[in-house]
């Protein structure tokens, strides 16, 4: 596996303004979407924080999974199994005013100058290759390389499901992981029935080609989502004058109970967002 690409590493749990200094990508918009952001989940009682500490979010994980609000964190955010790191990844925690975690989504960097997805494909599943069986056809595995943006362990407490933090986080993530690094590719492998019915493209502008399938899952053949640059950052303009515009605060309390709230669900199932964008 290729070396990390070189970056500089914030202080772990830091408020999430505080934790962003723009090196990469267009510095303007990042910083907007990354303010907005903030101050729209402020507005609703959301206090974001940018954080590195990995047992912390396995263990969340085990707490909310034995009370039946989560399923296990893939082994791609396993410090043990994947080598994620401060250096290599991080995790957005979205805490209410009584300092509960309720919503967190976290990001991988992958460096691979010298290879690809299609290479890749298992360590990017299974945390480490260890020769699990794994059928890639999607030709854009070939292409995409460099430095390498994949998502999941999303999740959201089921009280503050259907508020269109699915939209939000999301946003935040491609906007932050942009600021640090010099992002060629944000991918996600998606099944097949969350690209037919819509809900793959909830989360921003995407591509798909098909196929990569993990034999010993139970989902089949899947999708690989994936976007450029150039298309996330027409998506966060396009979501700054939208979503994130006027008193967005009322908007977002107001979706509880939409069919917002069936796509919040689903994210938090194996075959949905959490898995999905970081590895399904």
């Amino acid at each position: 596996m290729a070396l990390d690409f070189p970056n500089l590493v914030p202080e772990n749990n830091l408020r999430l303004p505080d934790a962003v200094t723009v090196r990469h990508g267009p510095a303007a918009l990042l910083g907007r979407v990354i303010i907005e952001a903030d101050k729209a989940a402020r507005d609703v009682g959301i206090h974001l924080r940018l954080r590195t500490d990995f047992d912390a979010l396995n263990a969340l994980n085990q707490q909310q999974v034995a009370l039946g609000n989560w399923f296990p964190l893939l082994d791609t955010f396993k410090p043990e199994r994947s080598g994620i790191s401060a250096q290599n990844g991080f995790w957005l925690s979205g805490e209410n005013d009584s300092g509960e975690i309720v919503c967190t989504l976290g990001g991988r960097i992958f460096y691979w100058p010298d290879t690809n997805l299609e290479e890749q494909a298992v360590a990017v599943w299974y945390g480490r290759d260890e020769g699990q069986p794994c059928i890639v056809t999607a030709e854009a595995a070939k292409i995409v390389t460099g430095v390498v943006q994949n998502m999941g362990s999303a999740w959201v407490r089921p009280d503050y499901r259907g508020r269109g933090l699915q939209h939000l986080l999301p946003r935040i993530a491609r906007a932050y992981c942009a600021s640090r690094w010099p992002v060629d590719w944000v991918i996600a492998v998606v099944r097949m029935m969350h690209v037919e019915n819509g809900i793959a493209n909830a989360y921003g502008p995407a591509n798909f080609s098909y196929s990569i399938e993990y034999p010993l899952t139970p989902y089949g053949p899947m999708a690989l989502r994936y976007a450029s640059p150039e298309q996330v950052y027409i998506d966060l303009e396009d979501y700054l004058t939208t979503e994130l515009s006027g008193a967005w605060g009322s908007k977002f309390v107001a979706r509880s109970g939409s069919s917002l709230a069936a796509h919040e669900v689903i994210s938090n199932s194996p075959e949905g967002m959490r898995q999905g964008s970081n590895s399904r």
